[in-house]
């Protein structure tokens, strides 16, 4: 099982996990990327990372995530973790819609009903009233000619995004700005800087409006026209900015734990393209990062972790058919997992960076 998996620490979190194993561990930040579906594959690791790790920080810790992290985070932060990563789950891999080409506004119905179904009664007041995980949602308010919601004025202000940000990613801050939805008490969040960040606190009117946003890819769904307590919209998805994060040095003290899809990272979403920005697992002295390993992913179905495309290059019957068998899958991921913070050696199998 181990083979399934792979972790790359920085140095400074090699030796402290060498030294006190993975449940002492100081974790202070969990990052949550964007990737849609991607996530089905972290969906296993994730309830045992709530279950045996998660479950036993002491101090408070911080949520940092973009699109469906934010979604993952969510589910952490209830009372009963692991059964709302399950509802989650469930509902991902049943959505359904009317056609193979929804609009907008039915895309965006049935991500609610998705985050509703997967917090459960009460699942909303739950988070806001917690301490122990605080939670920072990220999102792209657009500005300027980006501000354009729906046909013609959407599409040319993302192709101009688009085009700054091949010149240079900090172009992209003339389009949009990051918003970050923060648990109250929150005053600082680890990987924002630059993009005029800005922190709203969360509360029970603007988390699920918060969440929607994060996860509200143009053209695909529709923005969030204004939030409680922030700025006017429109809202969009946060991994615009944040797709994977720009892991720089972070003078913090804690560890930062970073399940992800891939070893490789890529900062911003109009960055899928440009592969110069696409880079290896960062040199972050304090970071550790889980994925699944390139011999896992070989032996999936069409070599693979699911993705959006599914929805279009397969018929509904073999898209939840493929994804249930990744989701069987990566159970394997999260035995790997179990056994390695269980074992006698905390670091069998790590990559130190």
């Amino acid at each position: 099982m181990q083979d399934a998996i792979s972790i790359f620490m920085g140095q400074r979190a090699a030796a402290t996990i060498g030294e006190l194993g993975w449940c002492a561990a100081p974790f202070t930040t969990l990052i949550g990327a964007s990737g849609g579906p991607k996530w089905l594959i972290l969906s296993e690791l994730d309830q045992v990372l709530s279950n045996e790790l998660l479950s036993k920080v002491t101090e408070p810790i911080t949520l940092l995530g973009s699109s469906i992290g934010t979604w993952r985070h969510a589910c952490l932060s209830q009372p009963n973790p692991a059964a709302a990563i399950k509802r989650l789950q469930r509902a991902y891999l049943y959505q359904e819609y009317s056609s193979t080409r929804p609009t907008p506004q039915e895309v965006s119905q049935v991500a609610e009903l998705m985050l509703r179904e997967a917090l459960g009664d009460g699942g909303v007041q739950a988070l806001i009233h917690q301490r122990r995980f605080q939670n920072a949602i990220v999102t792209a308010r657009a500005k300027g000619v980006a501000q354009g919601t729906a046909g013609l004025p959407l599409i040319a202000g993302m192709t101009t995004a688009m085009t700054l940000n091949a010149i240079a990613r900090r172009a992209l801050g003339l389009m949009f700005e990051r918003v970050t939805f923060c648990q109250q008490g929150l005053t600082e969040v680890p990987f924002t800087e630059g993009f005029n960040t800005q922190l709203v606190t969360l509360n029970e009117h603007n988390l699920i409006p918060a969440l929607k946003a994060s996860g509200a890819i143009p053209l695909l769904m529709r923005s969030e026209a204004s939030i409680s307590g922030a700025p006017k919209g429109p809202y969009w998805d946060g991994g615009i900015i944040d797709y994977h994060f720009t892991l720089a040095p972070d003078p913090r003290s804690g560890l930062v734990l970073y399940p992800h899809f891939r070893s490789r990272l890529t900062p911003g979403w109009f960055d899928k393209t440009l592969r110069w920005r696409t880079r290896h697992v960062p040199a972050l002295d304090n970071l550790v990062l889980i994925c699944p390993s390139d011999a896992f992913l070989a032996n999936l179905p069409f070599g693979k972790i699911p993705d959006r495309g599914d929805f279009r290059a397969l018929p509904p019957a073999k898209r939840v058919a493929y994804w249930e068998t990744c989701v069987r899958e990566s159970g394997r991921l999260a035995e790997a997992f179990h056994n390695l913070i269980h074992g006698d050696d905390p670091l069998r199998g790590v990559t130190v960076i």
